[in-house]
């Protein structure tokens, strides 16, 4: 990781304008269940292209960012599972002293959820009044809007992908009496797609980065979480699920010298075999590195 005082890698600069695109796989899995269609995997309608979006894709880096930083300040999850929004919210009032209603309450507040939550610095977040219990509206504690630097799309499947439901037993049981009497399972379902191999991609803004505290340790650790992200997030209904490629391309400036989708059309992937693909060695994978546009560097940090 890179610290004060040494020379900064040009992909965890946090002055410079970042455009990336990640390519993974999943074989015999669900990457992204839809909760409209009975958990199955989201597809595109018109195409049947799978999908996976940006929400679980952020849901991954959070959970291997709170790994990776436990008990380090400024590390701290926002949108955690099994903790209120608004609890984080009085964390900072409590924090600080603030009073609800002051005219700087908000302001500093919201540096404060700046400064210890990982994901409000690099995603933003939208940390306004709620209700209380009663109903009462702007009666719990309000840390504004952050616009955060970090932007990911929907990934979208090269190919049109094949959901299946297998049917399975499961043991449903707690009580003797009912095991006695042989009613010890019943049916259920598990969604899964043969294979399918998946492109997003994602933007960094140097500008809005300022603004949140983002720091070059935070985009190293961003890097890392995209390469980690599927090592520590495996279970059944997922299948196997691997980060095959991070490719990044930084500006020479905070704006950008290129415009983004020219740069992603550098990113070539055909097919390499016929019929159905069931492994990653169905595909080649190329990208054009040759007369980058002026101030354009590439790394690549997986594939």
């Amino acid at each position: 990781m890179t610290t004060a005082g040494t020379q900064l890698h040009a992909h965890t600069d946090p002055n410079r304008k970042h455009d990336f695109a990640f390519i993974f796989d999943v074989r015999d899995g669900n990457p992204n269940g839809d909760p409209d269609a009975g958990g199955m995997p989201r597809t595109d309608p018109e195409t049947t292209r799978g999908l996976v979006t940006d929400v679980a894709i952020k849901r991954k880096i959070r959970n291997i960012v709170s790994l990776l930083g436990e008990g380090k300040p400024g590390y701290d999850i926002y949108v955690e599972t099994g903790v209120a929004l608004n609890a984080q919210h009085e964390r900072a009032y409590a924090a600080l002293g603030l009073r609800r209603g002051a005219a700087d309450s908000v302001n500093k507040a919201q540096q404060w959820m700046c400064e210890t939550f990982y994901d409000v610095r690099l995603f933003g977040a939208v940390m306004t009044t709620g209700r209380d219990e009663e109903g009462r509206k702007g009666a719990k504690a309000s840390c504004g809007r952050v616009q955060g630097p970090v932007q990911i799309t929907f990934s979208r499947s090269m190919e049109p992908v094949f959901p299946q439901e297998h049917a399975i037993t499961r043991v449903t049981q707690t009580r003797q009496a009912d095991i006695d009497q042989g009613e010890t399972t019943e049916m259920g379902g598990k969604h899964t797609i043969p294979y399918g191999l998946y492109i997003g991609y994602g933007h960094f803004s140097a500008p809005l980065a300022r603004r949140t505290g983002v720091s070059s340790d935070d985009l190293t650790l961003l890097w890392r979480a995209f390469n980690l992200m599927f090592e520590h997030d495996r279970a059944s209904a997922r299948g196997e699920m691997a980060m095959r490629g991070l490719h990044i391309f930084t500006h020479a400036d905070a704006y950008g010298t290129a415009p983004a989708h020219a740069l992603f059309e550098r990113i070539h992937i055909s097919r390499a075999t016929q019929g159905p693909a069931r492994a990653y060695t169905d595909y080649t994978v190329s990208i054009d590195r040759d007369n980058l546009p002026e101030g354009i560097t590439l790394t690549s940090l997986a594939g």
